[in-house]
């Protein structure tokens, strides 16, 4: 059985490693429409950028700076292949780049831990993580919580960067973005720094420690940078991913997993406030529910009061109409799914060795942005708004989900066969609707002239779990719904944040 899981986890790297070097030739250079001079007065997610010191700059009249800026000149005209390969991948946008390392991880680390020989199941343990099973495992509950650490800490470290950059205007160009710090080694120290308390295994610390030293390094490379530039960077990266990795250790994570004790609690729970037949895991043997309390997770956009204001009413009953009709529709599709349905069903599954649900919006949004050439700032920001919103939605959904601990169409009956593996939790409502629906509401704000398609790829997103014969009609409708109301709060921050 482990060598099983170390063949996924060794396949899943060199299928990824290639897709990257397909991407490292193909997209073009980042070339934004904006350099954005008033982002420095944009809203942080925590604090703010007085909370931060670095250094004074050197003048560029100064002995010290041209001393500097004679090393780049020397270092960007005399570059080994290997750099200049590294400059083609990260000139077409460091947060990009972060956000496609980030994802790879979580793809290899997507693995659901195998039983033990007497029908148990061990945690993964971040004091062990390359001991199996692997640490963490990467869910998707835990990637939309990766996701926005990582793309809060980005725009944060960015936002106090520019606030510095533009108190400084220190620049070595005509160019209209002042060089001090850089924003590139800002992003390296951050987003290295929060994915390796992540991932913290030895495999993720040699990958994330490599790219740190390229990503700090490419504003030398490209001649635009100075050391100073970059020192300044990277005492202001850390810092911030500090205080962001401090938030995340209080977010009740830690806490989330539950045991067999607890999901009998919540199961009789339900059953106590009317549900005739509670979930119970289809796995063999029977496993513990995914993160059962990750409902408990602290949300960014809105607090627990308001998670209860939304949590969606009762689904139908098992005896109902309602419930008949759309377990019928299910058992539908069940038997009589269509080609079409089919790949629908594969495109959207992002199952066990993917970046998940949320890596597959991530993927989506930055198409978009780097098709409108947005600036690494202005990324981050889009980014940032959009995680913390699925992460809202994962918190939402999974409380939905334990709450009322609706059992899954082949549950209900066994005949259904579905078209691809079902879930370890409850029903209602459906992730995939909810993390969909969060996604496009923040997209559909940013790329108005979008949200037709980003809304019809949420529905399709939607519905490939019914006709896949994983969730009812209703579970995906509801979760529509409740995800669009959770976008709606990260939308009322971003008409806030400055940043319009």
């Amino acid at each position: 059985m482990k060598l099983r899981i170390l063949s996924i986890f060794f396949i899943s790297f060199i299928v990824l490693s290639c897709s990257k070097e397909v991407e490292r030739a193909s997209l073009k250079p980042l070339v934004p429409t904006s350099n954005e001079p008033n982002a420095g007065n944009w809203k942080m997610y925590i604090g703010q950028p007085t909370d931060y010191t670095i250094p004074v700059p050197q003048e560029t009249s100064s002995a010290e700076y041209k001393a500097e800026l004679a090393e780049t000149q020397k270092i960007s005209a005399n570059l080994t292949a290997a750099q200049k390969s590294a400059l083609t991948y990260w000139q077409v946008g460091s947060v990009g780049r972060w956000n496609e390392i980030a994802r790879e991880l979580i793809a290899r680390y997507n693995l659901a831990p195998e039983p033990n020989d007497n029908g148990t199941y061990s945690a993964p343990n971040s004091a062990k993580p390359d001991t199996l099973p692997y640490f963490p495992f990467a869910n998707p509950p835990y990637a939309s919580r990766a996701y926005a650490l990582i793309s809060v800490a980005q725009y944060d470290a960015l936002v106090a960067t520019w606030a510095y950059k533009f108190k400084y205007n220190r620049k070595n160009d005509a160019d209209n973005l002042p060089d001090y710090p850089s924003e590139e080694a800002v992003i390296a120290a951050a987003s290295s720094r929060v994915l390796k308390f992540l991932f913290p295994g030895s495999y993720p610390t040699q990958l994330i420690d490599n790219k740190y030293e390229e990503g700090r390094q490419v504003g030398i490379w490209a001649g635009k940078n100075v050391k100073s530039d970059i020192d300044a960077a990277d005492i202001l990266g850390k810092a911030v991913a500090d205080k962001i990795i401090a938030y995340a250790k209080a977010d009740g994570t830690g806490t989330a997993g539950g045991n067999l004790t607890i999901q009998a609690q919540l199961a009789d729970a339900a059953v106590a406030r009317g549900l005739k037949t509670a979930w119970k895991s289809l796995d063999i043997p029977a496993r513990p529910g995914m993160l059962m309390k990750f409902g408990e997770v602290k949300t960014w956009n809105f607090d627990k009061a308001t998670r209860d204001a939304i949590r969606p009413a009762a689904p139908p009953a098992l005896d109902s109409d309602a419930f008949k009709k759309d377990l019928a529709e299910v058992k539908h599709y069940s038997e009589n799914i269509t080609r079409k349905q089919w790949s629908i069903v594969q495109f959207w599954a992002d199952g066990l060795g993917t970046s998940t649900p949320p890596g597959h919006w991530n993927q989506i949004a930055l198409d978009l942005l780097r098709d409108a050439s947005f600036s690494e700032i202005r990324m981050a920001r889009t980014l940032a708004l959009m995680n913390t919103a699925i992460h809202d939605a994962g918190v939402c959904c999974w409380d939905t989900k334990y709450y009322y601990f609706y059992p899954r169409p082949n549950q209900v009956d066994p005949s259904i066969k579905t078209a691809t593996g079902t879930p370890n939790f409850p029903s209602f409502t459906s992730g995939h609707a909810t993390f969909s629906a969060a996604a496009v509401t923040v997209l559909s704000y940013i790329f108005p002239n979008q949200q037709s398609s980003l809304e019809a790829m949420a529905k399709e997103a939607s519905e490939s779990r019914i006709y896949g014969a994983i969730h009812y009609r209703f579970d995906s409708e509801v979760g529509l719904a409740c995800g669009k109301k959770i976008g709606d709060y990260a939308v009322a921050r971003g008409k806030t944040d400055g940043g319009n």
